[in-house]
């Protein structure tokens, strides 16, 4: 039995897939409980062929996984007050603001400090947090970009020709054609090997475009573990 991976694109949606090998003549797809897919496939299917037939299941799958997501946690509603956790790099510190006469954050054993000289002004704290978060994910998604470079043979022929930071609704991360690195803000929150997977992803789409075959095989050479990483991403982030 082999496992390799797969991806789809359905309207707005990317739908990525686990493809399991085995001696049988029919194709199998089916969707966990944590809507991630998978499809049981003959050994001798192409890729091509199993993407075809689960392009052809879409609508059923994206179906499935909108059921299965409405049961997965997901993180609270965030106050912005003293004693609520927010993550760091995968970890949780717990918010602590404090009067000051300056407006500044810092992070220290286990507390994100916010001096404001409001605080029980939970919109001005809230923009406090945030532009501390962005200013972090511009530092440390910089390093992990420069980390991640070096998994590549030849790691400029890598190296995108800009990279922004924002808040996205719907993805992690992308490549624009002219290797123009997006990286969702979120991010910082993130454990930093899950972090590596998905700037990791976004790297490989400058030689491929495309989730295709030589996609995946590209990952798994540079990042042989990439799907452990993912599933991280996902439970921690929920």
């Amino acid at each position: 039995m082999s496992r390799e991976a797969g991806c789809i694109k359905y309207g707005q949606h990317l739908i990525e897939f686990d493809v399991v090998r085995r001696e049988r003549s029919t194709l199998q797809i089916s969707v966990d409980p944590d809507a991630s897919v998978e499809v049981v496939a003959p050994i001798g299917a192409s890729l091509d062929a199993i993407c075809e037939k689960v392009r052809k299941r879409a609508a059923w799958v994206r179906r499935q996984q909108r059921y299965f997501i409405q049961f997965l946690p997901r993180t609270p509603e965030r106050q912005f007050v003293s004693g609520e956790t927010h993550l760091y790099l995968g970890r949780q510190y717990r918010l602590n603001v404090l009067h000051h006469s300056e407006a500044f954050v810092r992070m220290s054993r286990g507390y994100i400090h916010v001096h404001s000289h409001r605080p029980d002004d939970v919109e001005l704290t809230r923009k406090l947090v945030e532009q501390w978060y962005r200013e972090r994910a511009l530092v440390k998604l910089s390093e992990r970009l420069e980390v991640n470079l070096l998994r590549f043979p030849v790691p400029e022929a890598y190296r995108p020709k800009a990279m922004v930071v924002r808040h996205l609704s719907q993805r992690w991360g992308s490549m624009s054609p002219g290797s123009r690195l997006l990286l969702n803000r979120r991010l910082i929150e993130a454990p930093v090997d899950a972090v590596d997977y998905v700037i990791t992803h976004e790297l490989c789409h400058i030689s491929e475009p495309n989730h295709g075959p030589r996609f995946f095989s590209l990952l798994d050479r540079v990042m042989p573990d990439w799907r452990k990483r993912k599933d991280r991403l996902e439970k921690v982030m929920a």
